[in-house]
């Protein structure tokens, strides 16, 4: 069965679109309330839940991981509201940024302790939003509308708290206990958001379009409309990008927010300057100190690159002489392959040596790919070793990413029977 665009593209473009919806909004008090990094600390809070829920053998994408990832970012609402006082002394900018530190430290040394981690600590800060299932995205949505009904409900208070925190105070309102509230209903937004788009992503989606509708405008309904407009149109565009330019779906549209809020702040600057001709100057020689910056790195790069060591072929092959490309493959003699492939516990590494080994002698570095599609756990994984036997065997097995090894079972034997018949026993 042939896919195209659409069919691909379909479920991440729906959850783009309902992440952009829920994530706007909640930007907006994010920026008003100046605690910019909540989502970043709150998202890797929630991730650390999912990581030591992986740590006792709980998949990511299974019901035990979420209840232990809404379970931490519950604690961390109730540590993000204590640290709010009236008067402060301590900014609560500086207390979240030290959880987001103590806690993404804290994650790499529970990660260090299970299988796969490199790969694990990947998907948390880039997701799969490409490999995102239907089931998965009408559960978020329902959940979504539930938070926003849940603000719209008590939208005077959550705004007034943001807008104006000292006269929420001034009339009695229990602004520690509304910040919980608000930073729970923010967890779990999150919660649901970390598994399918990641941190960064997350962080994004959250940030740019608020960011974005605040310079333009001080009117909540004009800033909710020019954040989802945006989201819908960079969300689509940037997906699209990643597809014909064979690009990781999440980091692609990341970038491209970051480029389009850029590129926004530049025509504000130049509409709103009361000299535009200065403005416009300004702007170019701007892009032309930038364009020589750009090329003295890369000159300076080039410098470096040529007068850089090789290492000897007589050396056990490290991870930089096994990333080498194709031309220097056959200088790493085979067994030296195996025994790398052997002593790995990376599934990438792994990986990178199938596709070498496989460059060397097709039938075993094919069912060491196999293997691995069979033991990888993360659908992103199955995907690059997917599209390096397809590149390989010119073959689509049926083999889908993100279904588990029973719905597959049938695609691996095929794998197998194609391997044996065309290099023999």
């Amino acid at each position: 069965m042939n896919l195209n665009i659409w069919d691909i593209m379909a479920p991440a473009f729906f959850e783009c679109l309902i992440l952009v919806g829920i994530h706007s909004y909640l930007g907006i008090h994010v920026i008003k309330r100046k605690v910019i990094f909540v989502d970043l600390a709150l998202a890797q809070v929630a991730a650390l839940g999912t990581t030591v829920g992986f740590l006792f053998g709980i998949l990511p994408d299974s019901a035990g991981a979420y209840w232990f990832s809404l379970g931490f970012a519950i604690l961390g609402a109730a540590i993000f509201s204590l640290s709010r006082f009236r008067n402060e002394k301590i900014p609560q900018e500086a207390v979240i940024g030290l959880v987001y530190a103590v806690v993404a430290a804290v994650a790499i040394l529970v990660i260090d302790r299970a299988p796969h981690g490199a790969e694990h600590i990947k998907e948390l800060l880039t997701g799969s939003i490409l490999w995102v299932k239907w089931s998965t995205i009408g559960q978020a949505a329902l959940v979504y509308s539930g938070v926003g009904i849940f603000h719209y409900i008590f939208r005077e208070k959550f705004l007034l708290i943001s807008n104006n925190p000292g006269e929420a105070y001034r009339r009695g309102i229990n602004v520690r206990f509304w910040d919980f509230l608000f930073y729970v209903s923010f967890g779990i937004v999150i919660t649901h958001s970390v598994g399918t788009a990641g941190v960064l992503l997350v962080f994004v989606f959250l940030v740019v379009p608020a960011i974005t509708s605040i310079m333009i405008t001080d009117v909540l309904w004009k800033q909710l409309t020019i954040g989802w407009s945006m989201g819908l149109i960079v969300s689509v565009i940037g997906l699209y990008i990643s597809y014909i330019a064979d690009l990781p779906s999440g980091p692609t549209v990341v970038a491209l927010y970051g480029l389009t809020l850029l590129a926004v702040a530049l025509a504000l600057y130049i509409i709103r300057s009361e000299n535009r001709k200065r403005a416009v100057s300004n702007l170019i020689f701007g892009i032309l100190i930038s364009a020589v910056i750009a090329l003295g790195f890369r000159v300076m790069g080039n410098a470096f690159s040529n007068h850089h060591e090789h290492p000897s072929i007589d050396d056990p092959p490290t991870n930089a002489v096994l990333k080498k490309e194709a031309g220097a493959i056959q200088a790493i003699p085979f067994s030296e392959l195996i025994n790398a492939y052997n002593a790995s516990d990376d599934a990438m590494d792994k990986l990178e040596l199938a596709k070498k080994m496989a460059a060397q002698k097709p039938k075993i570095g094919l069912n060491r790919l196999v293997d691995l599609l069979e033991s990888s756990t993360f659908p992103f994984i199955r995907e690059e070793i997917l599209q390096v036997i397809e590149s390989i065997t010119k073959n689509r097995f049926g083999y889908i990413s993100d279904g588990n090894n029973q719905a597959n079972a049938e695609a691996v034997k095929k794998m197998k029977r194609w391997i044996q018949k065309t290099y023999g026993e």
